[in-house]
């Protein structure tokens, strides 16, 4: 689990390996994560964006960018957390992501939330 907060936007990051939808010996090791976005200031923020680096072991880096997140881009109360669950397939059974999202104020302000690099990794391979 990683947990980040910054610009009064708390990131926290859960991952698993999905080892029912995944073929190793085809070098196809999927993931899911689990992203709580917690807004802590004191307005509402919309995430309008999301931008993302993925990078398995073999260096191999995949840029994805979008509208929002899982088809939505949700407004987020003061004090309230959006939750959503993605995935991503690598070649390699470990790997990381980064990226940010772009939100949001009422009154059209941009922010954007780093979301540092957390791992992707077959169970027990990180110690």
């Amino acid at each position: 689990m990683m947990n980040e907060t910054e610009s009064e936007i708390e990131i926290v990051v859960t991952t698993r390996y999905l080892q029912g939808q995944s073929d190793p010996a085809q070098k196809q090791f999927v993931f899911a994560y689990t992203i709580d976005i917690t807004n802590c200031s004191a307005e509402p923020l919309r995430l309008l964006t999301r931008e993302w680096t993925i990078q398995d072991a073999d260096g191999k880096l995949t840029q994805v960018s979008g509208d929002g997140v899982v088809g939505k881009q949700p407004w987020i109360e003061p004090g309230g957390t959006f939750t959503y669950t993605s995935g991503t397939v690598l070649n390699t059974p470990l790997g990381s992501m980064q990226g940010s999202y772009g939100l949001v104020t009422a009154d059209g302000t941009a922010v954007q939330a780093k979301i540092p690099p957390f791992s992707l990794a077959l169970p027990n391979m990180l110690h």
